[in-house]
């Protein structure tokens, strides 16, 4: 068998990029030198390899060949990082160190513990500390580590075709920049995904007050854009709603996967199973009703299910809302339905207090609406549910911002877009022609982990820092607050939204070390302060941080305030589009082990 050329190999490598690379492993899962070479690379691994198909190859080796590839270039953050238990006197290698960090999604953190070895991330779990996590994950969380050394993420400044420094970007941005501070910012608008940083949303506020002409927008696909206008329906205010599933006997889901969607879904997950344990003696378990128009983990785990059009759920919804003396006009529980609803009904008045009424994000406000007047009609408020001040720093209808943002682009008022995030052009509604609208505007900019469609019509692409290289914040989904620090220094010349918006602030190169400390000294006081900062970056949440509840009081006028009930389907053809379990909005999809989980249901 000839020997492989590994010279020949480097230099062939040398000459590509992008998405070859995963083509190429595929590529060379069959050959015999290539395996032989795995062999003498990846000795553990020599007896799995004897005989694997494609799939079986990715899942060894897709991961192991992406980690020793970037190994002799990894190094720990300049500044320092705190462990998450006492750091030995010197590193011993092979010996793994944790750190406690977050991972944002959705505009939520899930706390976590990442093992790293010889400064190198190598594995992620839950962080015990965490009340998101509560020490479990999910496996966005457990494949981000393979996000942060897929080579295919973007790794350079260009602009158009043409590759860049970050200091001829900030020469240029600078021109732009003075431009519009003559106009008090009239032209600057910057759109973001869902920003619950507080040091974020103070670099934004701030920016606002320097070009008081600049509009803020956020915008990604699953925000929870119903259950933001619903809390606004049923209270007149925004709410961030809280459920606690280990105090409820009796739960009835309206098309709501808790168990396995959400900012809360690890923690809602955990909670609803220690009720059904029959520990300590306890022979009740909790009761579960779904109503619910496609299968989900959720269901297939409810006592009773009933399987119904989603333009049904609205009905049904005014159904249990009349059973359980909420005032409301237009209930409709037909057939099947009906029974379904006489059961629910009957099992939540016997659990006054102690039971839940959660509505999905996908149904329209006036779901979400009833939901609220069901669990205070039913004495839930302050015992099964809380409501607390909203985890977004800033809560919106964000298709409307979204639309709103393309109108301003249509009519050429926007001169400099700045997009933080997100891939728009993909994800935006197609109606809005997002893309159309984005040729018109002067100078473009996007801050992206990846070289996507909305980076190809933006003159302007800048690398964007993975969760895990850069310093950061934010809050779960019960507004605890959370220091996200690197695990690692950047593998490519990406910066992070910080660090970006600080250019905009005048600030020039600072980092996003400096950045987020200055906000939380700021916010904390000089008093005890690098004490403060050590803890919280050791434990991974910020001390006595979780929103205070407050008062949220269902307006009396809700029935007249509902919508008419939407006329019946008949046999109309409904479809009905929810999140992948395994890539989400296609964010994910880049991840070959993600790619080759299998799904749930």
């Amino acid at each position: 068998m000839e020997r492989l050329d590994h010279e020949g190999i480097r230099e062939k490598v040398a000459r590509k990029t992008g998405r070859e690379y995963w083509r190429s492993l595929d590529e060379l899962a069959g050959r015999e030198d290539f395996i032989a070479w795995l062999k003498a690379e990846f000795p553990r691994q020599a007896e799995a390899l004897e005989h694997v198909d494609r799939r079986q190859f990715m899942k060894l080796m897709g991961a192991s060949l992406a980690l020793a590839g970037l190994g002799a270039c990894t190094t720990q953050p300049p500044e320092k990082v705190v462990p998450y238990v006492k750091p030995p006197e010197e590193l011993v290698p092979g010996e793994p160190v944790y750190f406690a960090t977050a991972m944002p999604l959705l505009g939520t953190l899930t706390g976590l513990l990442v093992e790293s070895h010889v400064g190198r991330p190598t594995k992620i779990e839950g962080n015990p500390n965490h009340p998101a996590s509560l020490g479990a994950t999910d496996a966005f969380a457990q494949a981000s580590i393979l996000g942060l050394y897929d080579p295919d993420r973007a790794q350079v400044v260009r602009r158009v075709d043409e590759i860049l420094s970050w200091e001829a970007f900030a020469a240029a941005f600078d021109v732009a920049l003075k431009a519009q501070a003559e106009r008090g910012g009239a032209g600057l608008r910057i759109l973001t995904q869902t920003v619950s940083s507080p040091t974020l949303a103070a670099q934004i506020a701030a920016v606002q007050q320097k070009f008081p002409g600049a509009r803020w927008h956020q915008y990604e696909p699953l925000a929870r854009d119903n259950a933001v206008a619903g809390a606004r329906l049923a209270f007149g205010d925004d709410v961030n709603t809280i459920y606690r599933f280990d105090q409820a006997d009796v739960v009835v889901s309206l098309d709501a996967d808790f168990l396995s969607c959400g900012g809360a879904h690890v923690r809602y997950a955990r909670d609803f199973v220690a009720k059904r344990r029959l520990t300590g003696g306890s022979h009740d378990m909790n009761r579960l009703y779904v109503a619910e128009p496609v299968p989900s983990n959720t269901g297939v785990k409810a006592d009773e299910r009933l399987a119904l059009r989603a333009s049904a759920i609205p009905g049904v919804a005014r159904a249990l809302a009349t059973g359980v003396g909420v005032q409301v006009s237009g209930a409709d529980a037909k057939d099947a339905a009906a029974a379904w609803v006489a059961a629910a009904v009957a099992d939540l008045k016997a659990h006054r207090g102690s039971s839940i009424v959660i509505a999905g994000d996908q149904q329209p406000p006036e779901v979400h609406a009833l939901a609220h007047a069901m669990n205070a009609a039913l004495g839930n408020v302050g015992k099964t549910v809380a409501y607390t001040e909203p985890v977004e720093a800033r809560p919106e209808i964000q298709r409307d911002s979204l639309a709103a943002l393309v109108k301003e682009m249509r009519a050429g008022s926007v001169e400099l877009l700045l997009i933080l995030g997100g891939n728009p052009v993909y994800d935006a509604p197609a109606d809005l022609e997002f893309g159309a609208a984005l040729d018109k505007v002067p100078m473009r900019v996007h801050l992206s982990l990846f070289d996507d469609e909305t980076s190809r019509l933006c003159q302007w692409h800048l690398p964007e820092t993975h969760y895990l290289e850069a310093w950061s914040d934010g809050r779960a989904f019960d507004g605890t607050a959370s220091i996200l620090q690197p695990l690692i220094a950047p593998l490519y010349t990406g910066r992070s939204a910080h660090e970006v918006l600080a250019m905009v602030l005048g600030q020039g190169n600072a980092k996003g070390y400096d950045i987020v400390r200055a906000q939380w000294k700021k916010t904390h006081g000089d008093a005890g302060f690098e004490t403060f900062w050590t803890r919280s970056l050791n434990d991974g949440v910020v001390a006595d941080s979780a929103a205070p509840t407050k008062s949220a009081r269902v307006r009396p006028d809700l029935a007249s305030a509902l919508s008419r009930p939407a006329a019946a389907a008949g046999d109309a053809l409904e479809i009905v589009l929810r999140p992948d379990p395994t890539i989400l909005d296609g964010r994910f999809s880049n991840i070959g082990w993600l790619q080759e989980l299998p799904k749930p249901l």
